[in-house]
């Protein structure tokens, strides 16, 4: 006669379950919630990116104004003949001023908002 498998007490675990704990190890436990994205020094830098969408608007409407030239050429007896001379060195200038500017905004109003809000665990246990 052979004997049965002697089955594992209650307490210790098969090796069925060893192997899949060593496989799929349980999560750690949740960390404090950093100061993460919800910073105030956030506000200054979007300050700053203001004050850069400005200086950036200011120097695009002068590399604009200076992009774009126009030429009279007087005639005896009929109106002059005008011209529009292009220089796409200071229009390429300007379009990239306003790109640039554009994307800072962009950033600007995420920090502004980063930097004011909330975090969703603050304003659920409120609701509470």
């Amino acid at each position: 006669m052979t004997a049965a498998p002697a089955e594992p007490a209650d307490d210790e675990p098969t090796a069925e379950e060893l192997s899949y704990a060593a496989a799929f190890p349980p999560d750690p436990a949740p960390a404090q919630p950093s100061a993460g994205l919800n910073q105030p020094r956030r506000a200054l830098i979007a300050a700053g990116e203001v004050v850069a969408v400005v200086a950036l608007a200011l120097v695009a409407v002068w590399a604009w104004n200076r992009g774009i030239t126009k030429l009279a050429y007087p005639l005896e007896g009929r109106e002059p003949l005008i011209s529009t001379q292009y220089h796409g060195n200071w229009l390429g200038t300007a379009v990239g001023c306003v790109t640039i500017a554009a994307i800072l905004l962009l950033d600007a109003v995420r920090q502004g908002v980063l930097a004011v809000r909330t975090r969703p665990g603050k304003a659920a246990d409120a609701d509470v």
